[in-house]
């Protein structure tokens, strides 16, 4: 056992151990310090990245967004006020979120100067991904932090800086927040500043376990009891913090759920020759499944039948609404409704132009079989009679053989009449010859 345990020990060690290739602790202090500057060449970088940004948003480009993630200097005060908690460096806390509160001022102000002036006032998905922050945003900045507060601790940097940089996306949420600001949209502006506060958090948060982890000295003398309390707090803001995204994640997931069984349960059960679904909106939050039918209005036991099968579907508790082409059904986008007719009746026409298409294929390659034998059968008896003169019949048509436990074949039947019957050699010889001039290696030969 104990040979077990310095084997899983030495694997630890060699393969997990984070102090091999750590640098210095002051070379690891002066990093991250140095990275909370917010001033001159940090600054105006950071204003250039917040306009590159909000240009992504605004055009829905995710690979300009990603540019600007990847020039924001934003990590460095959210890492030093991390590593003011881990050394109890209050002077560095201070002066960290100093400048993180100066950085995002001026990124929101930067966001929200483009989006007052810009002619695109949209809102686009990528720009509307920023608004509704969940417990899976939490896990990315944790874990986020975590790469990049042991990438930052290293003797030489890799490249997960910039790949954390990417993964907690600190950007686009300010840039969020401004568009909210301009456009007076303060759902988008609280929702996008709770995503930003989320990764500023948890980031910071990694960022401390890591320093803890790794024994950094404080820098200031602390008690047990100042450690205990220290660490209180950050326990008290990271429930805080993760509270409301658990609540909007759960609604996210019920929501998702609800929106996937109405779907298979439309998809699954609207399934008539008459009568066609046209439009469909679904409403997790009511629990309703509104439906509107064209064609051949569904009579009422189809309407109760329909109702029993919600429970097949875990929507015993939906309430389904169907509007037929009878009621005065308001359609919210005519054109769309134009649109869904006219695909149907495209889709409907092709399947059955396909299945002509595939009958037709089906009866010329039969006809095509039978006609084979008709235009040769002419040639190929005046050829056998040129050879063997003493033939005076000849027939032949292709025959379908079954056999018990075998699946069916094709062979060629070939009947011959002889005033002589012809020799072994010469029998053999036409029928060689029969295989090539037919093109069937499947000849059965019959002579009278």
């Amino acid at each position: 056992m104990s040979n077990i345990l310095k084997e899983i020990n030495k694997f630890r060690h060699e393969f997990f151990d984070l102090e091999q290739d750590r640098a210095g602790f002051s070379e690891i202090i002066e990093d991250i310090e140095k990275g909370t500057e917010f001033k001159g060449t940090n600054l105006w970088i950071l204003i250039f990245a917040i306009m590159v940004a909000s240009v992504g948003l605004n055009v829905n480009s995710p690979a300009v967004v990603i540019g600007a993630m990847l020039i924001s200097p934003l990590m460095g005060p959210i890492m030093g006020i991390g590593l003011g908690l881990g050394t109890f460096d209050f002077q560095l806390i201070k002066k960290a979120s100093k400048n993180l509160a100066i950085a995002v001022t001026i990124s929101v102000l930067t966001s929200a100067i483009y989006f007052y002036l810009t002619p695109l006032y949209e809102a686009q998905s990528e720009l509307l991904a920023r608004t509704t922050p969940t417990i899976w945003d939490v896990l990315i900045a944790f874990f986020g932090g975590l790469a990049g507060i042991v990438a930052v601790t290293r003797k030489e940097k890799s490249n997960a800086i910039p790949g954390v940089a990417i993964a907690t996306a600190l950007m686009p949420p300010l840039c969020t927040a401004g568009y909210g600001l301009a456009t007076g949209n303060f759902n988008y502006f609280f929702g996008a500043f709770y995503l930003f506060f989320i990764n500023s958090v948890f980031i910071s948060v990694s960022a401390f376990i890591i320093i803890r982890f790794l024994k950094i000295p404080y820098k200031t003398w602390v008690d047990v009891a100042q450690q205990k309390k220290m660490r209180n707090y950050v326990w008290i803001v990271v429930i805080l913090t993760v509270l409301p995204s658990i609540y909007l994640g759960v609604g996210i997931v019920q929501n998702s759920i609800f929106k996937r069984n109405a779907t298979n349960f439309i998809d699954q059960e609207f399934d008539f020759d008459e009568s066609k679904v046209l439009e469909s909106k679904l409403d997790a939050k009511a629990k309703t499944i509104e439906i509107y039918v064209y064609g051949e209005p569904l009579t009422k036991p189809q309407l109760v039948e329909l109702n029993k099968d919600l429970g097949q579907y875990n929507l015993s508790d939906a309430k389904l609404i169907i509007r037929q082409n009878k009621e005065n059904i308001q359609i919210d986008n005519l054109s769309e409704m134009k649109t869904g007719i006219i695909e149907d009746l495209y889709k409907k026409n092709e399947e059955v132009l396909q299945s002509k298409n595939e009958q037709i294929g089906f009866l010329e390659k039969e006809l095509s079989r039978y006609k084979k034998y008709e235009t040769i059968h002419d040639e190929i008896s005046r050829e056998i009679e040129a050879q063997y003169p003493q033939v005076t019949k000849c027939a032949m048509n292709e025959m379908i053989i079954h056999e018990n436990n075998a699946p069916n074949d094709t062979l060629t039947l070939v009947y011959l009449s002889s005033k002589k019957r012809l020799s072994n050699s010469e029998i053999k010889k036409l029928n060689n010859w029969l295989k090539v001039r037919v093109k069937d290696e499947n000849i059965k030969l019959i002579f009278e």
